[in-house]
């Protein structure tokens, strides 16, 4: 599918569903749509891939909290990317067939083989990291790959044994009347074999909880809601599985100074209104150093002048934004006599151009037209 529904609409349920609600419509779509009862139908098989894609989300709280936050694009930045096919659907949902339907959850047997969870990491920086990029380190606590076992589970030097139980397919059946019904193993839990004797260093289940520090390199220009995927630093894989991936997403500090506009830095300087109205050479600041602006005879409150090329990096192709400077006109307190003598002198002078500028327009015959 092009573009996912909305999970909901998928369940035919409001955003407010309980989980007896999610169960229900989920029994009644996998009902309709398994591939057992629809072969070779491919628009079956995409409508349960669906639903079933559907109720994992929603029957988790955590993810269905990151959906009704964030929809899809939430999920998939949180590490959920749904269901590559049949196998994963009947792996996660293998004993809810059994107690929806009475028979196991596809033809196959169970892969023992799985990639490791991912995991997620928040990372704070403060503007000027995120702008010019850094290296750090994080520490993370994750389930890994049992060295002493390598993963299997069994204690060094042995090996799991078949289950004579299923005879390692992972899954009974047993026949009712015209039907065949399949259940998971109730012996090797729908993996196939036994560990007879398992790992001490992690009592047979492959993995062990560990403390890792993992280096990760900040590119220039990364803003809050940025996300970095750092492949295979997620928990150990199962029985020889891949390692699942660390997602670092980032949150930056606002700076004291500086406020980011996409690619362009905006800041703002004080100027005398002396300055505004003779002109002036001052110094502002720039995310590397000092840099002279030229402030025009003029000035007016609020003018924006932009340094080229002075602002932050696009994550896309590198080209750096501009700065942009917005002057502020302060207004002088607490004058002495002298200076108020001389605003004063100021404004007649201002106030004599205005009554002469309207005597020259009254003998030019400006006042025809109210005539």
């Amino acid at each position: 599918m092009s573009q996912k529904r909305d999970y909901y609409d998928v369940l035919g349920l409001n955003r407010n569903a309980n989980n007896d609600e999610l169960k229900a419509s989920y029994r009644k779509l996998a009902l309709k749509y398994h591939p057992d009862r629809n072969p070779g139908d491919k628009a079956a098989e995409d409508k349960f891939k669906e639903a079933s894609e559907a109720y994992e989300v929603l029957r988790d709280p955590k993810k269905r909290n990151i959906y009704d936050q964030f929809g899809h694009q939430g999920l998939e930045g949180s590490g959920f990317s749904g269901f590559s096919g049949f196998e994963d659907i009947f792996s996660s949902f293998g004993g809810i067939f059994e107690e929806f339907f009475g028979f196991g959850g596809g033809r196959r047997s169970r892969s023992r083989v799985q990639k490791g969870n991912d995991l997620r990491y928040d990372l704070t920086l403060n503007f000027m990291e995120a702008a010019f990029g850094t290296e750090t380190s994080i520490d993370v606590e994750k389930m890994e790959t049992c060295s002493s076992c390598s993963g299997s589970g069994c204690k060094p030097g042995t090996q799991p044994e078949t289950c004579w139980e299923c005879n390692g397919s992972g899954q009974q059946s047993r026949s009712q009347g015209f039907f065949t019904v399949r259940t998971t193993c109730s012996r090797c839990q729908g993996s196939g074999q036994i560990i007879s004797s398992p790992c001490a260093g992690c009592s047979g289940t492959g993995h062990v909880m560990v403390n890792k520090k993992v280096a990760v390199k900040i590119p220039a220009g990364v803003d809050t809601g940025s996300r970095l995927r750092l492949s295979g630093e997620g928990e150990g894989g199962i029985y020889g599985g891949p390692n699942g991936d660390l997602y670092v997403f980032i949150h930056v500090k606002p700076h004291e100074k500086f406020e980011r506009h996409n690619t362009d830095v905006v800041c703002q300087v004080e100027i005398s209104f002396i300055q505004a109205a003779l002109g002036d050479k001052i110094t502002v600041p720039t995310l590397k150093n000092k840099k002279a602006l030229e402030i025009p005879k003029g000035t007016q409150p609020g003018e924006l002048f932009r340094f080229r090329g002075k602002g932050i990096p696009s994550l896309k192709n590198g080209k750096r934004g501009d700065q942009v400077i917005q002057v502020l006109i302060k207004t002088p307190t607490h004058l002495n006599k002298k200076q108020e003598t001389l605003l004063k002198e100021f404004a007649a002078i201002e106030s004599n151009k205005l009554s002469n500028k309207l005597k020259n327009i009254l003998k030019s015959g400006g006042t025809r037209a109210s005539s």
